[in-house]
């Protein structure tokens, strides 16, 4: 009888540990640990694929030329440089005859509702911004400025123009340009 004690003792204290430190060691920390990891694991994953995307947009980006991107960014820069377009509105203006003599920088009107125009969303990222122009000159020379910021390399608008009268053949123009940039 004395033999079978230690075994049976063995027994129980195995059962003791098992329930006692093993099982909730393994269910409790491990179990936690693993998840982590997994977790761990599929945000690896997500990275490498983000990188892997990342370098392929960045080598089709590399493949187009230099000069299509650059005309681009002429086209639609990313901030309102308002000197530098004053500038070259005016120097625009010269050569076409006209003389610029005010010039206001506004921020574009929310459009109206109900007015047929699709609303853009507010995550659009073009935005805009309206120049007033105050300009003197003849009918022919306006015909040059408008046709110069048609065929300009910047993305504008005329948005309005009102044209005064006068009995010498000289006019006085007030315009609305409307300028394009990305946020």
């Amino acid at each position: 009888m004395s033999s079978r004690i230690p075994p049976i003792l063995a027994l129980l204290v195995a059962i003791g540990i098992f329930f006692g430190y093993v099982n909730p060691t393994w269910t409790g920390e491990i179990a936690a640990t693993k998840i982590a990891i997994e977790n761990y694991d599929l945000a690896l994953a997500s990275a490498s694929e983000y990188s892997a995307q990342q370098n392929e947009l960045a080598s089709a980006r590399n493949a187009i030329d230099q000069s299509n991107l650059t005309r681009l960014s002429t086209l639609l820069p990313d901030s309102v440089d308002n000197v530098e377009l004053i500038l070259d509105l005016n120097a625009l203006a010269a050569r076409s005859g006209l003389s610029l003599s005010n010039v206001d920088v506004r921020s574009a009107p929310e459009q109206p509702k109900n007015t047929g125009i699709v609303p853009v969303s507010k995550g659009d990222p073009v935005s805009s911004v309206d120049l007033s122009l105050t300009a003197v000159g003849t009918y022919p020379a306006l015909q040059a400025f408008l046709t110069g910021v048609e065929k300009s390399a910047r993305l504008l608008d005329i948005r309005e123009i009102f044209v005064k009268g006068s009995d010498t053949g000289v006019y006085n123009y007030q315009m609305t340009v409307r300028l394009y940039w990305l946020r």
